[in-house]
């Protein structure tokens, strides 16, 4: 039986999907890409059952990144379509369900790409980010440039990018790639919490709040509030039944 790379568990509309190479520092090949891509696909037609996503990982260290001895390569050694893997990514990415990443130890290059992709970004104090493109020669195919200066801003990717230095989590924490940093150990807890308060929330408000912000990301202020209202989708099935529980409180 070939490995699972990333195993999937669900609990009360949380879905915890996990990294699950942690031989291998959950170095991300092929393989781990079509099984994301297919529970990706899994998730997107499940807005009804799963509310939250949790992108984790067993072992010492979040993702070192690619796997370099598969570069480019499926499980038979055969080229993959480039196109692929980033597709992927955007596809997390596009969720329809908000994504938390908990990041501790290592989350390098490929990996960080893959946290990037997430609404969330959580870290313990054991945490390291690095974009290492340079120091191989590659260039970040997966939204590295993208994705690191939407969330840093372009000055603090440039020197992330251009050095291929090593960020630890307290200064990660204050450049704004982690959203919450908490001690070691404290990180499945503060998961759990904060999905928690999103579940807890509309699914239908959360939803439309994460597809309005994708969408209208980049537009000037007019063009968005036309296409905010535009798009606008209509109060949540529930919604009266939320007001009458507050109102009865």
């Amino acid at each position: 039986m070939s490995e699972v790379r990333i195993t999937r568990a669900d609990a009360g509309g949380l879905c915890t999907l996990t990294l699950n190479r942690p031989d291998k520092l959950n170095a991300l090949d092929t393989a781990a890409f079509e099984e994301l891509d297919a529970h990706c696909a899994a998730i997107e037609a499940a807005t009804e059952t799963i509310g939250c996503v949790v992108l984790r990982a067993a072992g010492k260290a979040f993702c070192a990144g690619a796997d370099l001895g598969a570069i480019g390569l499926d499980r038979h050694g055969q080229l993959v379509d480039p196109a692929f893997k980033p597709g992927v990514v955007d596809r997390l990415a596009a969720l329809p369900q908000p994504v938390i990443v908990a990041v501790h130890g290592v989350c390098y290059t490929g990996g960080l790409e893959l946290a990037l992709a997430g609404d969330f970004i959580l870290a313990d104090a054991t945490a390291r980010f690095a974009d290492t493109h340079g120091k191989f020669g590659f260039v970040g195919a997966w939204g590295m440039g993208q994705r690191l200066s939407r969330r840093i801003g372009t000055p603090a990717a440039k020197r992330l990018m251009m050095t291929a230095r090593t960020v630890h989590a307290d200064e990660a924490r204050d450049l704004g790639l982690v959203d919450m940093l908490v001690e070691a150990g404290g990180l499945e807890a503060s998961v759990q919490s904060l999905s928690a308060e999103i579940l807890a929330n509309s699914w239908h408000t959360n939803f439309h709040a994460k597809r309005i912000l994708r969408e209208t990301e980049g537009m000037g202020l007019a063009a968005a509030l036309a296409h905010e209202r535009a798009t606008y989708p209509g109060n949540a099935p529930d919604y009266q039944e939320r007001i009458a529980r507050f109102t009865k409180r």
